[in-house]
């Protein structure tokens, strides 16, 4: 009999994106590993992505982590990866160990993965020194985008932002635009192509196609994000279809 998992996702109230996009990849890999999985959300208010309503959305966060815990989920991720960023350098490590720290307390202990946090592990478990990112964001978010990622150790070589404030409006956007939108992005000398540094950016359907026409390795946040459900829970990191990160050679 195959094992169930339950998935966790606290998400922003207006993204429309992570909740298709992990479990797309997770019911993907089904087709050749045994594991079957649930996916269970809870959301916290935000419209607009601004610093502030980030800042107010953050601190709604524990009330939605204690939820999941009622659900018993196997893994828990915290899906909006600005919303870390903009709190300060490395604040997904305080992030994450709070909120393990509320579903311990109502007796649903799980382990938490941020979507800044696995952005950053997945680059590193690449190997990636120097990388190339899209963002949906204003140009001063995506610069604190950029600050977080390279007070991790990694280089932006070159960043595109796109200059959308509106989170729903970012979430309409066309999932395979990134595969026009990356070919202005400078990737010489880089390691790794960020498609989406946006969990609410849609990006799935152009991982696999970027990476073939650049020849090198394409992720994304909820690639990212996927990956480091799969590593928190003991699983084979694979999903056929998704780029290098998903390969299982991670």
């Amino acid at each position: 009999m195959s094992k169930i998992f339950r998935i966790g996702q606290i998400v922003p109230s207006s993204n429309t994106t992570m909740e298709t996009e992990i479990p797309a990849m997770l019911l993907a890999r089904q087709a050749i590993e045994t594991e079957r999985f649930t996916f269970h959300s809870s959301r916290m208010r935000m419209q607009k992505v601004t610093k502030e309503e980030l800042a107010a959305m953050d601190a709604d966060s524990d009330r939605c982590a204690i939820e999941l815990a009622d659900a018993r989920v196997d893994v828990l991720g915290y899906a909006c990866l600005v919303a870390i960023m903009s709190m300060g350098r490395g604040y997904h490590r305080v992030a994450q160990a709070r909120l393990h720290e509320r579903t311990a307390q109502v007796g649903g202990r799980a382990p938490v993965v941020t979507s800044a946090g696995a952005l950053v592990d997945g680059l590193k478990a690449m190997g990636a020194r120097r990388i190339s990112l899209l963002a949906p964001y204003m140009k001063p978010l995506t610069a604190m985008v950029v600050d977080y990622i390279e007070n991790e150790g990694i280089e932006v070589v070159d960043s595109i932002s796109l200059e959308i404030s509106d989170n729903l409006e970012v979430g309409r956007q066309d999932p395979r635009a990134p595969i026009e939108i990356t070919k202005k992005l400078k990737t010489d000398g880089v390691d790794v192509v960020v498609a989406s540094a946006c969990v609410q950016m849609p990006s799935l359907a152009s991982i696999q196609a970027i990476e073939d026409r650049v020849g090198l390795p394409v992720i994304s946040s909820s690639v990212a994000t996927t990956y480091m459900m799969l590593k928190q829970l003991g699983l084979k990191t694979v999903a056929p279809g998704f780029g290098s990160l998903l390969s299982g050679r991670y």
